[in-house]
Formats: C-alpha cells, structure tokens, sequence
C-alpha cells in the first residue's frame, strides 16, 4: 500500500500548500492564549521545542533544541509574541509569523561560559519588563523547562511562576481541522514506510535496516524525526519495548514495530503493527497473540467516545486474559498530536493511583489506541496500535493500514 502525497516540501518552514498554514498559527496561538487566561497568567515563556512550534510557528534544529536550549519565546495573554534566538541566527526569521525577533541572551552554561550569574540576571530582567509593559499588574508567569538560576532571578523580581507544561498540554489536546490534516499527512508517510518495511521484509535483514525503511521515507516526504527505535523481532518481541538492533531476522519468526515518528510540519505518527517474516504460515500460538491483540484494539477503538471519562474506559477495557495481565501494555490509550501528549487512559490501578479519572475525551482530541500480547517467559509477543480522532459523534479511525491476513487466522484468539 502506497499513499499518493503532495511534492515533498521543508516542513520547516510549514510549506506545503495543501494546509492552511495561517489558520494552523492562529487556532495553536488562540489555543495557548486561552490557557493562559484560564490559568491567570499574563505570559508564557517557552523552551521546549514542541512548545515553541505550537506557539510561535518557528521550527529550526528542535531535537538539538531539547538538549541544548538557546531558542525560547515569549507569549503574552493579551500582547505580543516575541522569538528570541542566538544573535548570529535572526538571519532566519525575516519572515517569521510572530511580532518581534530579538538576541537571546545566553545564559545557559553552554553558550555563556564563565558569565551565566550576570546573563541570567540580565535576562530574568528583559522577560521582568516584558511581564511589566504586557502583563496589565499581573505578575503570574508560565513557563517550562525552567532551570533553578533561572527561577530564583525571577522571583528576585517579584515574578509568581507556574509550571506552563500543563496549560500547553491543555492547548494542545483540542486539535483543529488542520492540524487533523496534519496529522493525516504525517499518517500516510508513516504507512508508505510501513509497506515498504512490509515488502523489505525477508529472512537475513537485520532489525536496523527495516527500521531505517521508515526513517527514510520520513525524511524524502518532509518528515522530521523518529522518537525511538522500537522494532524488534523474534524472541526479542517479548518482553515489549526493546529497541532495534543489527539482530538478523529469521524465517517464520514476528517482528513488531512502534512508528513514534514526526512527520510533516512536526506531526506525529504513532502506529504498531506486527509483520509475519515468511516463508511459511504462522504457528498457532502466534495467531493467538494475533487474534487477542487484535481484538483488544478493536474492543478499546470503540470506547473513544466523546464524553467518555479515562475511568470508564478502564473500566470497560477489553480484560486481558490472566496469563498475558503481568506485561499488559500500561496505556489503554493516550493523547497524539506534536508527539505523544496528554490525556493518558492507563490500565485502571495505575488510573486509579495518578488520580485523574475523571478526565473526560472531547471533540477533537486525537488517541492512539495500544495493544500488547505476550506472557511473561513467552516466546513471542504482539504489539497493535492505532491512531484515532474523537470526533462530536463518536470517532474516525485515522489509520488505515491493514492487518496481516495471515496472522488473523479465524482460529487465531480460541
């Protein structure tokens, strides 16, 4: 299965006409300015490279940016937006579709070197008179990835902080008909790789290289980075979430994969199938972890309902059989849209002990569904997931590769 895709573009940069890219800005930034509000905060300040995509968007190096943090903007409740960046990078904003561009004062050890007491003053101070000349007397400040130097030179200043991680998974949570488009684009990448890891897919590949099927078509299509590595084949399918490695797969053996992959304009894709390497015909017991797999996906699909709190979900989840209960997945499903967010429906004890039960789905929250059969000590296991938009009425299954015929054996799950 192959999908027709628009010319590859610089999701970058949010190129490709086929989205209403100034409409994608503007709900993110009304959605963010909302919280803020909610949550009594004059401003965000923000970090995080996801963050700062959904807010201002800007994309430039953001795996780079989650480890080596130099980037950042400001984001007032009923004010400017305002992107810092290093002072030999503005070259790259003269377009950028926020109000102001301005030098970041480096303050972080890594840029600053020996001056990060005196530059995290002189920063703490440009955000104080920011909060100041946009804040209207409100001195409640949001913002994430707050190292402490930064946090004790701004309430030197008076500045009430708050953890602005919650109000922007909040924001993010409610997708718009565009960033569902986006979502749907990132979708059809993915499952272009997924047939190509299908059709790659022989006795003496390695794990890597079909991994790096879905990596490539990821990036000839405007797609961005992989989360992680999860594919795994044979023996190393159970216990769940080892990750790819130079191991040769073998004929007559599963191989499950976890695609965890941001695509265009920063996307996610986030879907699990398990392949059959032939030749030959899949043993009983693997179209039994198969068929039980597949129908605890299909049972938990039909509980994304709007309306529908985590723990009635928990509570309605497909009962995973005894034997396989000690390595259940934790997540009956959990919220996608940048990368994996908020809400998380976990197994009913954990739900339980996190506290947030009462967390109801709502139009226009994307959840991928997930699965995992294996028993503890088992040979194999079988890992299933899909990616699912709530919609007003019920829910759309965003996802659309098939299942292996082979491994849905009509005895598979007796």
């Amino acid at each position: 299965m192959t999908a027709k895709l628009p010319p590859p573009g610089r999701s970058a940069h949010d190129s490709w006409p086929s989205i209403d890219v100034e409409a994608l800005r503007a709900y993110r930034l009304t959605r963010v300015r909302e919280q803020l509000r909610a949550c009594d905060c004059a401003a965000v300040v923000l970090y995080d490279s996801i963050n700062l995509r959904y807010a201002t968007g800007t994309s430039y190096m953001p795996v780079f940016g989650m480890h080596v943090e130099g980037r950042h903007a400001f984001v007032a409740a009923d004010g400017p937006v305002i992107l810092f960046d290093k002072p030999h990078m503005l070259h790259l904003w003269p377009h950028a579709p926020v109000d102001e561009v301005r030098p970041a004062i480096a303050w972080r050890s890594a840029f600053a070197g020996p001056n990060v007491a005196g530059n995290v003053k002189r920063w703490a101070r440009e955000v104080y008179e920011l909060l100041t000349q946009h804040g209207g007397g409100n001195r409640r400040l949001a913002i994430d990835n707050c190292q402490p130097a930064a946090a004790f030179a701004l309430r030197e200043l008076g500045v009430e902080l708050i953890d602005a991680q919650e109000p922007m998974e909040r924001a993010r949570a409610i997708k718009s008909s565009e960033e569902i488009d986006c979502l749907k684009l990132a979708i059809a990448v993915a499952e272009t790789g997924m047939a190509r890891m299908q059709r790659a897919l022989q006795p003496g590949i390695s794990e890597n290289q079909l991994w790096s099927l879905l990596a490539q078509t990821n990036i000839e299509h405007g797609g961005e980075w992989l989360e992680c590595r999860l594919l795994s084949s044979g023996s190393r399918t159970n216990p769940w979430l080892q990750e790819a490695s130079d191991r040769l797969i073998r004929p007559g053996e599963l191989v499950a994969f976890d695609t965890d992959m941001i695509g265009p304009f920063g996307y996610c894709a986030d879907l699990s199938r398990t392949f059959f390497c032939g030749p030959g015909s899949p043993s009983a017991e693997q179209r039994t972890l198969y068929g039980h797999a597949f129908e605890q996906l299909q049972h938990n699909v039909a509980l994304m309902q709007p309306g529908t709190s985590l723990l009635e979900i928990a509570s309605r989840a497909w009962p995973v059989p005894a034997k396989y209960r000690e390595q259940a997945y934790a997540f009956i499903a959990h919220g996608v849209g940048m990368c994996d967010e908020w809400p998380n429906a976990y197994q009913r004890e954990r739900l339980l002990a996190q506290g947030e039960g009462e967390t109801r789905l709502q139009a226009g929250m994307v959840m991928c569904v997930e699965s995992y059969i294996g028993e503890k000590g088992g040979r194999e296991g079988v890992k299933l997931e899909e990616q699912v938009l709530v919609t007003g009425s019920g829910y759309e299954n965003l996802s659309s590769y098939p299942f292996e015929a082979a491994l849905l054996d009509a005895g598979g799950a007796s």
